[in-house]
């Protein structure tokens, strides 16, 4: 049995928005930083720590399209969620003045959802690995010009002061991210207005209509289906794995029915987490229920 390292890995530099997902779902570990993706599964699956923070989709720039691929591969289990509502703050090096800016840094994703501060203030925009990166980067150059769009957490570790607060363009930028661990903990089936969710990918047989076959049994059983998304194996236009997640616990009797007929109707099954709905999930969907019977 592996030792526990108390650690929990993410892909990027200690002040990136999963270094901040660790420390607010897990305040009592230690992250990891980990240069890429891969390298976070394979510091979890080598047991250099007990679990990894993971980002899988975001509201505005889509799904992280390699944790798709990553995930199934790495047969490591979700065992949570977190949900965080992405800002970046504009900040630059102590006492630097916003007139004295001429460039800013940032991830390619953020850069690109604070375009209008960029174009407003008339900066050019350099794209960095990663926003607590380019954080760094800004407080190791001693250039006034230079500023980072970059998480709270950043400016504090780098020194940088914050010269203008959550500068998004838009207030809806929500990352989701999965927990995962080298075992699974799957949780009992839920009472009263507990969630669960379960995370699978499969692939349909090579028959007619196998998809929408496969799906019929959650529609007949009640079960709420809340993504579906395929993408391609191993770069052939016509090896298509689907991921899937659903409210519901496999014990469950209209889960287990749904699965079974699931199943039928396909070559290959796996699910990769059961684990409890985190409560922005269950507000969100409160809150769409409530605008369906408005």
């Amino acid at each position: 049995m592996t030792a526990s390292t108390n650690r929990i890995a993410f892909q990027g530099e200690f002040g990136a928005n999963s270094d901040m997902a660790c420390r607010d779902m897990f305040p009592d570990m230690d992250p990891l930083p980990c240069a890429t993706f891969e390298d976070a599964f394979n510091a979890l699956a080598q047991g250099d720590a007990d679990l990894a923070m993971i980002p899988i989709e975001n509201t505005i720039a889509g799904r992280v399209a390699d944790i798709h691929h990553l995930l199934p591969e790495s047969r490591l289990h979700i065992v949570g969620e977190y949900f965080m509502p992405i800002h970046f703050q504009l900040m630059a090096l102590p006492g630097v003045d916003r007139s004295e800016l001429r460039t800013v840094h940032s991830h390619v994703h953020a850069v690109g959802q604070c375009r209008k501060i960029v174009r407003a203030n008339g900066w050019k925009a350099v794209v960095a690995g990663d926003t607590a990166g380019a954080a760094r980067l800004v407080s190791e150059s001693n250039d006034r010009t230079m500023a980072a769009l970059a998480p709270r957490l950043a400016a504090e570790l780098y020194g940088l002061d914050i010269l203008e607060e959550n500068v998004e363009d838009t207030e809806t930028n929500v990352t989701r991210f999965v927990v995962l661990s080298r075992e699974a903990s799957i949780p009992p089936r839920p009472v009263a207005d507990e969630v669960v969710v379960t995370t699978f990918v499969f692939r349909v047989r090579n028959i007619p209509a196998a998809l929408y076959k496969a799906m019929g049994g959650f529609a007949t059983n009640g079960v709420n289906m809340t993504k579906l998304e395929s993408y391609q194996l191993g770069g052939k236009f016509f090896a298509t794995q689907f991921y899937a997640d659903i409210h519901g616990h496999p014990d469950e009797a209209p889960v287990a029915r749904a699965m079974e007929e699931l199943r039928f109707f396909s070559r290959e099954l796996r699910i990769l987490g059961v684990y409890p709905a985190h409560p922005f999930r269950l507000a969100q969907n409160g809150s769409h229920a409530e605008e369906a019977e408005g």
